[in-house]
């Protein structure tokens, strides 16, 4: 059985094929730039001055792109890209020539799942009324102080939501321009997994307005919403890049349920307990929307009455900011960030029981346990 304690490690090829995915995205942004000015009326959205020459400084459409081009240069993690590339190493190992084996198909994945992410970040935020992403004010939050700062006409607050729609549209886009570039079979995985990240998303608000509070929903916002489309569709594009058999596809799959749980998990754990210096968002953000996290449905499963309460107040939108603190005090007293550290530790271990069992490269095998472990003892 392989160790669970931390131990990443750096390896060249991931870092080289990081490096190429980045070169895609910046290819992305110029070929993007050159096809805006083209399209792009002069001045588009500034008005004309009083003698009718050149517009003032004002909002205009090309902030639009110019939001998108801002957040992509503030990368993340960089989990699914990772996921992708380990997904093609199970069948070729990390030596393989990159001018061959699927190698280009892999990195335009990884550069289209980087902006599939933009997406589903940026709407997500609007979603959740959130103020920070990425240690910065989310793009809803900037278009709308924009707005404010100009002076202009109409609500600010909704301008900002719909210029962070239309961002996340953009971003949607040339991932799906870059995607139509792939072969048939990784078009199938990248339709499968799109159709996954909204089916989990519209699951969690119907889940948020319904005030679902059981594990079973809230597990399958999971593997849906963060498990699938962060881990195993992934993995899956890599193989599929690579031409892996349906026995390594099945195996990535297995590690990939478990990891994507693992995930999850600890995206609920950071959410409600996490720091912000480190995760770069508010915390307690999902206690006070009342989101049905695994988390709140472990503490609905408790018999303790402070914790039954803290859970009313919740369902009842009663929680602010300020109650947060209490919140989570009453929640770790009645152990339950305890019992989600207990679920990842499970998880984490099934992963990787999950590759020491299935057919795929060792030098992959090496790469997704460690991968496993910083994923579910990730402190951002």
């Amino acid at each position: 059985m392989t160790d669970l304690a931390p131990a990443p490690q750096v390896r060249r090829p991931l870092t080289d094929a990081q490096s190429a995915v980045d070169a895609a995205l910046a290819d992305v942004v110029t070929d993007l730039g050159r096809r805006w000015r083209a399209l792009a009326p002069d001045g588009s959205g500034g008005p004309a001055d009083s003698a009718g020459d050149e517009p003032t400084p004002s909002l205009t459409a090309d902030d639009v792109l110019g939001y998108l081009v801002d957040f992509l240069a503030r990368p993340g993690k960089r989990i699914r890209p990772q996921m992708c590339f380990w997904g093609w190493a199970s069948v070729h190992g990390t030596d393989a020539d990159p001018a061959t084996n699927g190698y280009a198909d892999m990195v335009t994945a990884g550069a289209a799942l980087e902006l599939l992410h933009v997406l589903g970040l940026v709407h997500d935020d609007v979603m959740d009324e959130s103020d920070q992403r990425r240690g910065r004010p989310t793009v809803h939050r900037r278009a709308a102080a924009d707005h404010r700062s100009h002076r202009a006409d109409g609500d600010p607050d909704r301008y900002g939501e719909s210029i962070a729609v239309l961002v996340g549209d953009l971003a949607h886009t040339e991932a799906v321009r870059l995607a139509m570039t792939l072969p048939p079979p990784m078009r199938e995985v990248w339709n499968t997994l799109s159709l996954e990240l909204m089916i989990g998303q519209a699951t969690d608000l119907a889940g948020a307005a319904g005030r679902r509070r059981d594990l079973v929903h809230a597990r399958a916002i999971a593997r849906t919403k963060s498990g699938a489309y962060t881990v195993v569709r992934p993995l899956d594009l890599g193989a599929t890049a690579a031409g892996a058999d349906p026995l390594v596809r099945q195996g990535l799959a297995c590690y990939g349920h478990h990891v994507g749980e693992a995930f999850a998990l600890r995206d609920d754990l950071l959410g409600a307990f996490g720091n912000m210096s480190s995760t770069g968002k508010p915390v307690g953000d999902d206690l006070v929307a009342g989101k049905p996290t695994v988390l709140l449905a472990l503490a609905a499963q408790t018999g303790d009455p402070a914790v039954h309460g803290a859970l009313a107040r919740i369902e009842n939108r009663s929680v602010t900011t300020d109650d947060v603190p209490e919140i989570q005090a009453t929640l770790a007293a009645a152990g339950i960030p305890d019992r989600a550290e207990a679920l990842i530790a499970d998880a984490t271990a099934a992963a990787l029981l999950a590759l020491d069992t299935a057919p795929i490269h060792p030098d992959a095998r090496e790469g997704l346990a460690d991968l496993a472990r910083s994923i579910a003892w990730r402190t951002a």
